[in-house]
């Protein structure tokens, strides 16, 4: 509980090295998620009291460009990028976040000492999301400001270790110096709450976004995630790049070529190109990919991203009082 943080004496505001850095006023940030996280979401977030990231993941140079113009003049609060660090255009993309001076930027997938100092230099606060107390070290090596823990259970592309969040967020913890934020299942308070109890200074929620009103994610997806029961999600394309599926006709492809061992070059015939536009920004439930993570199993409304950063601070805070008023 060293870095958990503190409640103002009215109780109307907190404070910890995650609100510090990132000058929001809780600690609750917006997953960047692929075909999901455009401005509209990005800003809603921010505007909220949260960090809400553009997912620059799904975009070409030109598309991230028309985003963050106008997610400068859709809120003047602090917003972030989420920028996996294995896409094409990476470049680009990186010129564009300084030209446009981003104050914030969550790098994946890669390795984070190739941009963290030009972005730092630019005056750029910089987290990188891992899956293992190993990577986070390295992390902290490589002079990030913050590391995003996210344990499988996380939608997306995810770590090969399979390490869960409740197992994760303190072994990291142990070997980290730096404020650290947790992922993956985390959809309400009461995750936060334990999150944060582990050893967390916030939380990044992505599938509880998804299903919002201003996620670009096509309304087909998001019904689809509403249905979703217990086990309807799991881990797939290991020899590929882990992801974790909801359970379709694609999902079933996958699911057979893998049980039959087949190749990595088969593999990268099924998964083919665009799979994931297809599914979670067209609609096409069948044939697209479809990325979301177990948590999806307790959404059940689709809400403004206001409510999901209200309803989970509201949770969360009342949880500590009522914790505090037991002991």
């Amino acid at each position: 509980m060293k870095y958990f943080g503190h409640f103002s004496a009215d109780r109307n505001s907190f404070e910890n090295r995650i609100t510090q850095l990132f000058q929001i006023k809780y600690p609750i940030i917006q997953g960047g998620m692929i075909w999901a996280s455009g401005w509209k979401l990005a800003s809603a977030v921010s505007n909220a009291g949260g960090l809400g990231l553009i997912g620059a993941g799904s975009m070409y140079p030109s598309i991230l460009e028309e985003h963050l113009i106008k997610c400068k003049q859709a809120t003047d609060k602090p917003f972030g990028v989420n920028l996996p660090l294995l896409y094409p255009d990476i470049e680009k993309h990186v010129e564009l976040i300084i030209q446009y001076q981003v104050p914030i930027v969550f790098t994946s997938a890669g390795n984070p000492k190739t941009w963290t100092k030009l972005l730092k230099d630019n005056g750029i606060k910089v987290a990188h999301v891992v899956s293992s107390s190993k990577f986070a070290l390295k992390c902290q090596d490589a002079g990030v400001d913050a590391v995003v823990a996210e344990g499988f259970e996380a939608g997306g592309h995810n770590g090969r270790e399979e390490t869960t969040t409740m197992c994760l967020i303190p072994a990291v913890r142990d070997v980290l110096d730096i404020p650290l934020i947790a992922a993956g299942g985390i959809g309400d308070g009461r995750a936060m709450m334990a999150a944060m109890v582990l050893g967390a200074e916030g939380v990044q929620m992505g599938s509880r976004f998804v299903c919002t009103h201003e996620a670009s994610s096509h309304l087909n997806f998001k019904n689809s995630i509403l249905d979703a029961k217990e086990g309807d999600t799991e881990l797939m394309l290991k020899k590929l790049t882990p992801v974790r599926l909801l359970k379709n006709e694609f999902y079933n492809q996958v699911k057979s070529a893998e049980d039959n061992c087949e190749s990595i070059e088969s593999l990268k015939e099924i998964l083919g190109k665009a799979r994931a536009k297809k599914g979670m920004f067209e609609g096409n439930l069948v044939d697209g990919e479809l990325e979301i993570g177990q948590v999806s199993s307790m959404m059940q409304n689709i809400i403004s991203a206001k409510e999901v950063v209200d309803n989970t601070w509201n949770e969360f805070n009342s949880l500590f009082v009522s914790l505090n008023e037991r002991s």
